[in-house]
């Protein structure tokens, strides 16, 4: 019966750690194309955030559609900015804390996109492109 208990306990914390990071993926998204000028920071997207299991703290994976330098500038901002991008989720949202925001610059789509072009570039170099059996 406690092990049971344990396990409602884990899986509502988890569910609730899900909430929390779809919640603050999407308002920080929008407060960050409200907050930073495409000019100087390029096109920024919230790719993923990773919230710890106490909710204090958040890891936000950001993608910046731009030259190398908007790229820098823009992880720069985002940093310059962060105590104002949580200040504006704590207004926003809910939560019995807010949590502390650490942006990372993540090249995952970059990659991504990088391999279907390599898929690609194979493909034509074979003629035809692979047939499903």
């Amino acid at each position: 019966m406690a092990g049971q208990a344990r396990n409602n306990n884990s899986l509502m914390s988890s569910l609730r750690v899900q909430r929390v990071r779809e919640l603050l993926k999407r308002e920080i998204g929008e407060v960050l194309r409200q907050e930073l000028p495409v000019s100087e920071a390029g096109l920024v997207s919230v790719n993923d955030v990773e919230v710890a299991g106490d909710l204090q703290s958040a890891k936000v994976y950001v993608s910046v559609l731009g030259r190398e330098d908007q790229q820098k500038q823009a992880l720069r901002l985002l940093q310059e900015h962060r105590t104002r991008v949580q200040a504006r989720i704590g207004r926003d949202l809910v939560l019995k804390y807010t949590p502390v925001l650490t942006f990372v610059l993540d090249h995952s789509i970059e990659k991504g996109n990088r391999v279907l072009q390599i898929i690609e570039e194979l493909e034509q170099q074979d003629g035809d492109p692979p047939t499903s059996p």
